[in-house]
């Protein structure tokens, strides 16, 4: 039964694009919105979703510059910090399995972390609410390689200090989420990549979402990162930070996130309970632009769910509006501009007053 209502979907979803339309005023607001990333630069997939039906999808410039490869909906973009939701949803799957508690410790499954660590649970690294330091700033400077989550887990364990202690304040943490990805893995006996792909991408037919390893399947339709230096564009696409995977590290299309977001409406792939939870407010968003409460792996304004990404030739955003079943997706290969303003402005005529 669960299958059929996958493929349903599916079939609602993209076999209505075609017939989909837009009002030519919203059409004319949303090319001028979409006007900076158009053209022969870096560029930007764009969904936008009303009652599970597609009013746009659609690529704008490029998601390769050298090769000359225009960006389009089957264009794959790291994510950067939007992957921490799928990371929750993992947690929250192992939880439903019994194989985990969310108010475990950490040092429960990553004994190596300090004793100061002791009372840091996975509800409190989902909400960031665990106190860790970032790993950014525990980093040599004389680090040459790319971090991955072993590297974070040892400068962790070398590091007894903490910015307060557990559960007494919010402060956005990619370490955390970092652990919650080793975690996925001690409690399942799996990769986090093949857990991933077998328990969240390949029962919601995201067939072209993966999570970038080195060394393991690569990148298909890849969207490379740019910066604008001097006016002119350049690649950079991978830093010190961009080989860590809970926190940043999966590659996805505007097309699958569709099949991501109308899996978010039912219990398809996570109970109501283990929903709910994800999109309570557990904290307080303090220290950062827009004013927040905190679930897990997503920010709630108001009626929105949402959450960004940035990280190095990369600014994304995923933002819905669940009781008026809209949402709006853009994904970018470029260091700017910044997406949650364009979404929302996006959005804007299609929410009911």
């Amino acid at each position: 039964m669960r299958m059929l209502t996958l493929i349903f979907a599916a079939m609602t979803l993209f076999g209505s694009c075609a017939a989909s339309t837009i009002e030519p005023e919203h059409d004319s607001a949303t090319a001028q919105l979409m006007q900076k990333y158009d053209g022969n630069g870096p560029g930007a997939s764009l969904l936008l979703l009303k009652d599970g039906k597609p009013l746009v999808r659609r690529g704008y410039g490029m998601a390769n510059l050298e090769q000359h490869e225009q960006a389009s909906p089957a264009t794959n973009y790291r994510l950067a910090s939007v992957t921490k939701q799928f990371t929750a949803a993992a947690i929250l799957l192992l939880a439903e399995d019994g194989k985990l508690k969310l108010d475990d410790p950490i040092r429960h499954w990553l004994p190596s972390l300090p004793a100061t660590t002791d009372k840091v649970t996975l509800r409190q690294l989902l909400s960031h609410t665990g106190g860790l330091i970032d790993y950014e700033d525990l980093m040599p400077a004389s680090t040459t390689e790319q971090l991955n989550d072993n590297d974070v887990l040892r400068l962790l364990a070398a590091t007894p200090k903490s910015y307060f202690a557990p559960g007494t304040a919010y402060r956005y943490s990619n370490s955390g989420y970092v652990l919650l990805g080793l975690v996925v893995e001690r409690a399942s006996g799996e990769s986090l990549p093949d857990f991933l792909r077998q328990r969240i991408f390949a029962p919601l037919r995201m067939d072209h979402t993966l999570l970038h390893v080195r060394g393991g399947p690569e990148v298909s339709h890849r969207a490379y990162g740019y910066s604008e230096e001097n006016g002119v564009w350049k690649r950079t696409d991978q830093d010190l930070t961009s080989a860590t995977r809970g926190d940043g590290g999966i590659y996805s299309s505007i097309d699958d996130l569709a099949r991501w977001d109308a899996a978010l409406y039912d219990d398809r792939l996570l109970s109501d309970a283990s929903r709910k939870l994800a999109f309570s407010p557990h904290a307080r968003v303090v220290g950062e632009p827009y004013p927040a409460s905190y679930g897990f792996g997503w920010r709630i304004t108001g009626d929105t769910l949402w959450h960004s990404g940035e990280s190095i030739g990369f600014r994304n955003v995923i933002v819905r509006w669940p009781k008026q079943h809209l949402t709006v997706i853009l994904l970018s290969n470029r260091n700017g501009p910044e997406p949650y303003q364009t979404a929302l402005k996006i959005a804007q005529p299609f929410l009911a007053h």
